[in-house]
């Protein structure tokens, strides 16, 4: 029994999560999303563009890009931070002062892009090379029937891997703090790192985790979502529409995207 009280106390104890709770809802929350969809964006567009120079056919595109991803695909990410946000301070304090949220936006950004960049490939890829035939054959150039019917439909199809991607890098935003953060810079982990250091009491850490949860678990809930709806190929409204299939022809058809080509 004084085992278990011990334990209780130690991971949930309620006074030291209330004490937490503020500071880890004014400072944290807003700190960590800042970081995480920044970087996803600022990913997601690195991403596409090493998606298309990984399929060009240029070698001078193709192969500069694939070292790219198997350089920041291969370090850990704590590594990737620390060589960016170290290596890069300097800049970083002569462009805008001693905030490390940039560099450490930049490092997430292209880690992020890597894998990113990898899952729009394969999405690109899984189209049937028949789609850009049939594109070409209604007068599209090949740079406009991949970016007005092969692209999205690629896109369409990785969208639960993007998802997954996203959440990882909600959790891997924790590593930031690896740069030094100022008070009203600190993310929730290290907000609930400095409080269980402070007091010795684990509670505020495991109420940092409580919210990293609340952010991905919607998230994971999200990403089944999407793979049921693409595999089932129904529309919103729930009614069957064999163009939502997304090993079959997929959205926009070739007619829509011949519309918005003229």
């Amino acid at each position: 029994m004084d085992v278990l009280r011990t334990l209780w106390q130690t991971f949930f104890d309620v006074d030291a999560m209330r004490t937490a709770l503020p500071e880890l809802l004014r400072v944290g929350l807003p700190n960590t999303l800042v970081l995480a969809l920044t970087s996803a964006v600022v990913g997601t567009v690195l991403g596409m563009l090493l998606a298309v120079a990984g399929l060009s056919r240029s070698r001078w595109l193709r192969w500069p890009a694939r070292v790219y991803t198997d350089v920041f695909r291969g370090l850990p990410a704590a590594v990737t931070i620390l060589l960016i946000g170290v290596g890069l301070s300097p800049l970083g304090l002569a462009v805008w002062g001693p905030n490390p949220y940039p560099l450490g936006i930049l490092a997430l950004s292209l880690i992020a892009g890597a894998y990113i960049g990898e899952i729009f490939r394969s999405g690109i890829q899984s189209v049937d090379a028949g789609q850009l035939e049939a594109a070409r054959a209604l007068g599209f150039s090949r740079p406009s029937g991949m970016r007005l019917v092969v692209i999205p439909q690629g896109v369409r199809r990785v969208l639960p891997a993007l998802v997954n991607q996203l959440i990882a890098l909600v959790k891997e935003s924790s590593l930031v703090y690896f740069l030094g953060l100022l008070a009203s810079q600190r993310d929730l982990f290290r907000i609930g790192q400095d409080a269980a250091a402070n007091t010795g009491n684990e509670s505020a850490l495991l109420l940092a985790g409580l919210f990293y949860l609340v952010i991905t678990v919607p998230l994971t809930h999200a990403v089944n979502a999407i793979d049921r709806r693409l595999r089932d190929g129904r529309r919103a409204d729930g009614a069957e529409h064999p163009d939502d299939d997304p090993v079959g022809p997929a959205a926009p058809s070739l007619e829509l995207a011949q519309e918005g080509h003229r």
